[in-house]
């Protein structure tokens, strides 16, 4: 049974960081490209990082820069670090996982991805 957890959400002001993280297991971690989404009330889901099995990663423009995606293949643990957020970065910010080996592409960033977790809530106050 393919279960995906995030933690490490919360409430900040802008300028400041947060450290998600994503319990994964049920599938094998290392062959997987994994990625974190996120949708704000009334707006469409957005990929925002991708990580391949190759540890190449992709981020959308908006995040470029400021957020950085990583894991950790010996604790099936997907990360993604959170830097100078802004009030736009408010939203829900899911964990998720799709078959592939190597880099995962920065088409994936707008697909379904087989497998995501509940979320976590991202608040960013001005």
């Amino acid at each position: 049974q393919v279960q995906l957890v995030e933690s490490g959400g919360g409430s900040v002001q802008a300028g400041g960081s947060l450290r998600l993280s994503c319990a994964a297991s049920g599938f094998p971690f290392s062959s997987y490209c994994m990625g974190w989404f996120r949708q704000a009330p009334g707006k469409e889901r957005e990929g925002v990082a991708l990580i391949g099995s190759d540890g190449s990663s992709t981020y959308a423009d908006s995040v470029q820069g400021r957020f950085t995606i990583s894991q950790d293949n010996a604790k099936n643990t997907l990360y993604l670090q959170m830097n100078s957020l802004k009030p736009e970065d408010t939203a829900m910010y899911y964990c998720s996982a799709t078959p592939g080996r190597g880099p995962c592409g920065s088409w994936r960033l707008s697909i379904l991805f087989r497998y995501s977790g509940r979320g976590t809530q991202v608040i960013v106050s001005s």
